[in-house]
């Protein structure tokens, strides 16, 4: 009898599957772990994630080290994978003509139209003159109120008011006539006066309306068409916004101005693209298709995209010790997104969503830094260790176990930085792809669209159902489901949008709905996972026809997720592919595919039919 350790290694995890090879070539199943990955997958920085994992699994089994015949490893190039965003468009508001934020609490409701006038000059206005007051810091909201008033009360057509400080509630109890009030801007002094201004402020819940549309903010200045063109960068940046003032100057040009993205360039097989990032992620992956298999893809210098890839190439290159030159980018994936910018020329450090587009890329390189960690765990271990198989076909054989399959089958291993795909014939033929962009990708997205600059959340949100706290005892939940609690909530999470969580609620800081919150994770979801599903399983399908293929298990990280199965499933639906997670051994679930396929693979082995001894 032999016993055989199985190591997967991944880009986010590194799994184990221990196992006994009887001498009639049965195969029994002992036990398996998990554990993070040390390092970047690939290098001799795995090392101790693979001893922990091998001793929880020897643990698991009541075994120890120096009772292994032999450790056997996929046969996994090192991969590393990158993500950057490429900004295409960018709101540019010269000569001060825009303020729009929300302020979490504006003063008043409705539109209002004048002239701009310094608070100080406000005792000195003409009766029935329009005007919108500019109180700047310093100004009590008692006094403020008070002048208002008394302007009011001489007739002054006060309009409504921009305040520096936080005071448009407190300022607008007080007066004895409802007007709009703009405050927390923060560059008030740069506010031109003596211009004419519109200032809008909406219900609570509601959006504006007439500032946030090209003919609106066109009846309100009597603008011509050709005027009207140009104001749409302001009305675009303002939508959605609770409150907003617009200004215009005898000077003012406004204008949408598109910014130099840079090009990529991507040498494959069948020929070379040079493809504008500004045309879009549909034409860069058109691009892509047309020459791939890819060689090698590079970015225009001085870009973003042009640093990434050097970026990743560099890194990869220290890591493994190849020369920077040898370094090649095998695929990318390019995705169109939008990305909260500031505003140029803004009052109020305003942020519109501007175009971009963001990408993912993988370096692949040779088999060598595999060696080192085999070498390596051999002389620290005292066990043989070899390099037993191509990662994705030792999937395969472990995808096999899952109950229910057959040949030919393909998998879809989708991880944190790719996503793999394979496929094995009933004459045992395999082919496999491996393609950038995964779990990692889709954090990336949820953090810049919904502007939250800490990734730990944003990989919450990926990762777990939400809901919104509607009392201390009850919570409403994305599907609508209504739950009750005996124990009132903490309230700090009260009328928040929270993530359920296994250990609680984790309050989201955003003050984005839920509905969006959920349309983000679940578009950024399909934009990376199901378009990577379909581009990996065309590519490996028997004449590169998804039809071909009649079985498909999922499997990873990643197939562990609450809806980006379904997802995947309800996509290949269509053509007619029976596709799920896997369940490995019948008891793993979606993991342990590679390891457990690592085991299967000893010579002479083969599976037994019952269920795993001890297994973890």
């Amino acid at each position: 009898m032999a016993i055989i350790a199985g190591v997967d290694i991944g880009n986010s995890t590194t799994e184990v599957c221990i196992a006994s090879i009887n001498a009639n070539g049965t195969t029994q199943f002992l036990a398996s772990s998990i554990a993070k990955t040390t390092g970047i997958k690939g290098t001799t920085a795995n090392l101790p994630g693979i001893v922990t994992a091998l001793e929880d699994a020897l643990k698991k089994a009541g075994l120890t080290i120096s009772q292994l015949a032999e450790i056997r490893l996929n046969e996994a190039t090192p991969v590393i994978g990158d993500v950057a965003m490429e900004t295409i468009t960018e709101t540019i508001i010269t000569e001060s003509t825009m303020i729009g934020h929300n302020p979490g609490t504006p003063g008043g409701i409705g539109l209002g139209v004048g002239r701009t006038v310094a608070f100080a000059d406000l005792p000195y206005i003409q009766p029935y003159d329009k005007v919108i007051c500019v109180i700047g810091a310093g100004v009590d909201f008692a006094d403020a109120a008070a002048a208002i008033n008394s302007a009011l009360e001489r007739g002054v057509d006060v309009q409504g008011a921009v305040v520096r400080q936080d005071d448009a509630v407190l300022i607008a109890n007080r007066l004895t006539r409802s007007i709009p009030i703009v405050d927390e801007v923060t560059f008030i002094e740069k506010v031109p006066l003596g211009m004419p201004a519109a200032l809008e402020v909406a219900e609570p819940g509601q959006t504006i309306r007439t500032l946030s549309n090209p003919y609106g903010i066109a009846t309100v200045f009597n603008l011509s068409s050709e005027e009207t063109k140009l104001v749409v960068p302001i009305a675009r940046a303002l939508i959605g916004n609770r409150s907003a003032v617009v200004i215009r100057t005898p000077q003012g040009d406004v204008k949408a101005r598109t910014i130099p993205a840079g090009f990529v360039t991507v040498v494959g097989q069948k020929g070379r693209e040079d493809i504008d990032l500004d045309a879009g992620a549909s034409k860069i992956m058109a691009a892509v298709e047309r020459v791939q298999p890819v060689i090698d893809v590079k970015g225009e210098a001085g870009t973003n995209v042009g640093g990434m890839l050097e970026r990743v190439r560099q890194v990869m290159s220290e890591l493994t010790g190849q020369v920077l030159a040898d370094m090649r980018i095998q695929d990318i994936l390019a995705v169109d997104t939008f990305v909260p910018q500031k505003v140029q020329g803004g009052l109020a450090g305003e942020f519109a969503l501007e175009s971009a587009v963001a990408l993912a890329a993988m370096v692949k390189t040779s088999r060598l830094p595999m060696q080192q960690i085999a070498d390596e765990l051999t002389s620290r271990l005292g066990v043989p260790v070899i390099i037993a198989g191509v990662e994705a076909n030792m999937a395969i054989l472990g995808a096999l176990t899952t109950p229910g399959t057959a040949k030919p089958l393909a998998i879809l291993d989708m991880g944190g930085g790719s996503t793999d795909a394979a496929i094995i014939t009933r004459d045992n033929r395999a082919t496999s792809i491996h393609l950038a962009g995964a779990g990692d990708m889709v954090t990336m997205l949820i953090n810049s669209e919904l502007s939250l600059n800490n990734w730990e959340l944003a990989e919450d949100i990926k990762k777990y159902p939400l809901a919104k706290v509607e009392s201390l005892y009850h919570i409403r939940t994305e599907d609508g489901t209504v739950r009750f609690y005996q124990e009132h909530l903490p309230p700090e999470v009260y009328a928040r949008v929270v993530i359920l969580k296994e250990n609680g609620m984790t309050p989201i800081p955003a003050d984005h709905p839920m509905e969006k919150i959920r349309h983000v994770r679940r578009e950024a979801k399909k934009r990376v996972f199901v378009t990577n599903a379909l581009r990996a399983l065309t590519r490996v399908a028997p004449t590169s026809n998804i039809r071909h293929i009649d079985f498909v298990v999922m499997v990873g990280g990643s197939a562990l997720d609450f809806e980006i199965a379904d997802m995947v499933s309800d996509a290949l639906a269509e053509y007619g592919i029976v596709c799920g997670r896997g369940n490995i051994r019948g008891c793993e679930g979606p993991r342990n595919a590679v390891a457990t396929g690592l085991v299967l693979s000893y010579p002479g082995g083969r599976r037994e039919n019952n269920r795993d001894a001890g297994a973890g």
